[in-house]
């Protein structure tokens, strides 16, 4: 499933949407001597992304595809062939890439989700978690593939969620293990 990469690094594109905290630590990670990964792309749906600034401060090259239509998805994976793009991270990309575009990229592809999958596939998963009473959460990275938040799951960190646990506060406990989780399903995948 995943690209052997012998010990060359592996040119990574992050796809994003909001704040950019999951790329922000991606970056972070890719400057470690264990990383096997480089970040030479990041590619947001939403020119208002405050994650767009990570570019600017770490000298990375950056592109803004609104992803309304399917040409935005070809003049995507035209500047990921050209910029020889090896694997894409998902990190709060809030689009959904058509089965064409993921067919085309060969399964490189890899999401964080706030969730402890399979449950909560989707959007507000924190809301959904503490209304179903659920004792805990988490988060989980795994491959995409053509089915929402279905692919085959490379790491998980469950999450306690506390009585007086709302989603805002939920959200920021498990986004701190987002953080770590991230690298580390990274790792074991591209483990030499």
């Amino acid at each position: 499933m995943a690209i052997s990469t012998g010990s060359k690094i592996i040119k990574t594109a992050v796809f994003i949407s909001g704040t950019g905290s999951n790329l922000k630590s991606l970056i972070k990670f890719s400057k470690l001597k264990e990383s096997p990964i480089s970040i030479d792309l990041i590619i947001s749906n939403n020119p208002k992304s405050k994650g767009l600034k990570y570019a600017n401060i770490f000298k990375i090259k950056k592109k803004v595809f609104t992803f309304k239509n399917m040409t935005d998805e070809k003049k995507t994976l035209f500047e990921l062939k050209k910029n020889k793009i090896d694997l894409i991270c998902l990190a709060g990309f809030m689009k959904i890439l058509s089965k064409t575009f993921i067919k085309s990229f060969k399964g490189n592809i890899l999401n964080i989700h706030p969730s402890f999958l399979p449950k909560f596939k989707g959007l507000n998963t924190h809301e959904r978690a503490i209304k179903k009473k659920e004792k805990y959460s988490g988060c989980t990275v795994h491959f995409v593939n053509s089915k929402l938040d279905s692919g085959k799951i490379i790491l998980q960190k469950k999450v306690k969620i506390n009585k007086n646990d709302d989603p805002k506060s939920l959200a920021k406990k498990i986004l701190i293990q987002e953080h770590k989780l991230y690298p580390k399903a990274i790792l074991k995948v591209f483990s030499h």
